[in-house]
């Protein structure tokens, strides 16, 4: 194993904590307007995409009902790629679809992976 195996679980929650944020920034940015964005609220679909990139970033961060917040958000983020990007060309890096690509593939690890032990739902676990 590596010198860093030692500290697996922690580096897992902040890698986490991290990409849940992120991802809550982009829905911030469609439902408030701020971080350069701008409100999309009357857009039915961007609405949409808000509310799951807001309230399913800040529950992966958080590791509160992180299995199905972020299969959701797997989801979400393949068709955002589909939708928005594929259109323009096979390779994602060509059609600016990577950072899509990247979120749904790692929100679909948390999903198979779980929230961990530094999160709510392992102090929920933890409860006798």
């Amino acid at each position: 194993m590596g010198w860093l195996s030692g500290h697996a679980e922690r580096i897992y929650a902040v890698f986490r904590f991290v990409v849940g944020i992120l991802y809550a920034c982009h829905g911030a940015q469609k439902l408030f307007g701020v971080l350069g964005g701008q409100v999309m609220t009357s857009n039915p679909m961007m609405l949409a995409a808000g509310i799951i990139e807001f309230a399913g970033g800040l529950l992966i961060a958080f590791g509160f009902l992180t299995v199905w917040a972020a299969f959701i958000a797997s989801g979400q983020m393949a068709a955002a790629y589909f939708m928005a990007h594929a259109k323009g060309g096979f390779w994602p890096i060509v059609n600016k679809g990577e950072l899509a690509v990247v979120y749904c593939f790692a929100f679909l690890y948390i999903a198979a992976r779980g929230a961990g032990p530094y999160s709510v739902d392992g102090m929920m676990r933890r409860k006798p």
